[in-house]
């Protein structure tokens, strides 16, 4: 197990770096989105910085990409003052072969999508084990919906009996509870059918049920997607549109 752990480790880190190392440039303003392979891009952003002397700025997604840019010693700001940024550098749960993401792991997509929306670019890294061809492949993820507390209960209702699948309300690992977004919200998780082909139907659809508040499924926002693979190596998938 411990071989298996280094080795995607090996192959997160591999993506993170390739990444910043083709997008970072000085006086940028990045999104910093969440999880492992984010967190290799933050140390990679920190050596660039300090061997550089670059000037950039970093625009957090959650409290903890804020304290980990914070850790690092890196210049960060907010949309308020940087309402349009270069791009945004973020994980993923699932990317299928349209690039099309599946994020919400760590229950800070929310804010993730927002400010990818603010973005030129967002680039998504991750390992070779989020690769697939459609969503719900061997490594099948679940899908957050983030909701208003109140109507947790009848969208639960309303998702399974339109769509299909199971939903379970997330739970916190640290207490007995739902999980709290940053936020103020509650998290769905759906063990959503593997027959679904029309996404973007689907998830307009969701977002019309009153109560929800996002989906994790980041449909085309990527620009370019990095994976990490076993032997170190890295491999991209890019649509040729850029967002302006």
């Amino acid at each position: 197990m411990s071989q298996e752990i280094s080795i995607i480790d090996r192959a997160k880190k591999a993506a993170a770096k390739r990444a910043i190392d083709e997008y970072l440039k000085d006086n940028s303003v990045i999104g910093i989105g969440n999880g492992a392979t984010v967190a290799f891009a933050v140390q990679r952003l920190a050596e660039r910085v300090a061997a550089e002397d670059l000037s950039i700025v970093c625009i957090a997604t959650s409290y903890d990409a804020h304290q980990l840019i914070k850790k690092h010693g890196l210049a960060w700001s907010d949309l308020e003052t940087y309402p349009n940024l270069d791009f945004t550098i973020d994980g993923a749960d699932e990317v299928d072969a349209e690039l099309n993401v599946i994020n919400g792991g760590g229950s800070y997509f929310t804010q993730g999508k927002i400010i990818a929306t603010c973005s030129k670019q967002l680039i998504t890294i991750a390992d070779y084990s989020k690769m697939t061809q459609k969503f719900g492949g061997p490594n099948k993820k679940r899908i957050a919906i983030e909701v208003i507390p109140l109507a947790y209960v009848p969208i639960r209702q309303r998702l399974q009996k339109r769509f299909g699948g199971s939903v379970e309300l997330k739970l916190t690992d640290a207490k007995y509870g739902p999980l709290v977004t940053d936020i103020g919200n509650f998290i769905l998780d759906w063990d959503f059918p593997n027959d679904i082909t029309d996404w973007h139907k689907v998830n307009t659809e969701i977002m019309l049920i009153p109560g929800v508040v996002e989906t994790g499924i980041f449909l085309g926002l990527t620009t370019k997607a990095y994976f990490g693979m076993p032997d170190g190596s890295v491999k991209v998938q890019s649509e040729s549109h850029i967002r302006r």
